[in-house]
């Protein structure tokens, strides 16, 4: 795995994209991300939908990766952490948790963070409905859009289609960032990329897994 970095600034905040899907604001050594939905393989093979085990296995990597990169100190999930009800994907994800007892952990709550208080007291995240920090607000799904307040949000898992030789389509995942938001691409490997949802006037930061441009 290859993390690519670019360097943007915002509200005179600088924050690193990466192509690893999660953004580093070196200021408050926060790792920013958004819907990983964990959970959502071992939902489908309930429902007798065949899915790979190591598909969180894989994300969870890429996670840890990013966070010795960096050197982070505090993680937060901009809604998504999870998927759906508590099933045996919560175990793989305590024990991984457990390698890092100093992270502190923040969730915003998304629209499939339904887990119980009592599971979050017992991973020590804490949950909030939204994170106003310095000249972000950070937010699941952001449905106001004003310059009064630069946000931070996921839900979307925003893509792009490039059109190639011929009848060839790429689609491949982006940051959407305008004058009053950014949004995050989803972090897991196992999502749909939306290719219709484009904010006015954005900028879409395209990546592979050896490079990051505008589009």
């Amino acid at each position: 795995m290859k993390v690519i970095t670019e360097h943007i600034t915002i509200k005179n905040e600088e924050l690193i994209l990466t192509n690893q899907r999660a953004i580093y604001w070196e200021k408050e050594r926060a790792l920013i991300l958004s819907d990983i939905h964990i959970g959502k393989t071992a939902h489908f093979r309930r429902n007798g939908i065949p899915m790979p085990d190591d598909i969180l296995q894989k994300d969870l990597e890429r996670l840890k990766t990013l966070i010795q990169h960096f050197g982070v100190a505090k993680l937060w999930i901009v809604g998504d952490l999870f998927h759906a009800e508590s099933n045996v994907d919560m175990i793989t994800f305590r024990q991984w948790l457990s390698q890092f007892e100093s992270l502190q952990l923040i969730l915003i709550k998304g629209n499939h963070d339904r887990q119980s208080k009592r599971l979050m007291d017992e991973l020590n995240i804490d949950v909030v409905t939204e994170l106003v920090t310095g000249a972000f607000k950070f937010i699941h799904a952001n449905e106001v859009q004003n310059n009064e307040t630069f946000t931070i949000s996921g839900h979307t898992h925003p893509g792009v289609l490039i059109n190639g030789k011929g009848k060839q389509r790429l689609k491949l995942p982006c940051y959407q960032v305008t004058s009053y938001q950014l949004i995050l691409p989803a972090f897991s490997l196992f999502t749909g990329l939306n290719t219709r949802s484009n904010p006015d006037n954005a900028t879409s930061y395209v990546f592979t897994d050896s490079s990051i441009f505008k589009f």
